[in-house]
């Protein structure tokens, strides 16, 4: 009796240190599945603010498309401007060549007008010249 007495203590203290191993067993799972929660709830924050993140990501790529579309039409207008107004100045030049081409050959031509007039009253100043000479020869003969 002693013997199945010793033994049943033996049993009920085996299940006692069972029961404690058990319990914390469960303390620890407890820990784990709390722990478990906790990183799927930061996960959970993590994968929203990572949401919100790529929602504003669109938002500044679709901006930027749309003013690169802008400034892509706008610099095509601006050239489209710029290759009128070089056209325009183009035509500018021209006509302000063929006008100082024109001042050019109208001054050719005075200058040379000029040196004709110039030879012109130098043969007339000769030749009067010539004919003082000529009268102040005749009248010495005449005075002779």
């Amino acid at each position: 009796m002693l013997s199945t007495l010793s033994q049943c203590e033996f049993s009920m203290g085996k299940t006692l240190l069972v029961y404690d191993m058990n319990l914390r067993e469960m303390e620890n799972y407890e820990k784990i599945y709390k722990d478990i929660e906790n990183s799927i709830a930061a996960a959970h924050e993590k994968i929203s603010e990572c949401k919100k993140q790529i929602l504003q990501a669109k938002r500044i790529r679709k901006n930027r498309q749309e003013t690169g579309c802008s400034h892509h039409v706008d610099h095509k207008l601006q050239l489209e401007a710029l290759g009128k107004e070089l056209q325009h100045l183009s035509h500018i030049k021209e006509n302000v060549e063929d006008k100082l081409e024109l001042r050019r050959k109208q001054f050719h031509v005075l200058l040379s007008t000029i040196h004709e007039l110039q030879q012109t009253l130098e043969n007339d100043e000769k030749l009067s010249e010539a004919e003082e000479s000529q009268e102040t020869q005749m009248e010495a003969e005449t005075k002779q």
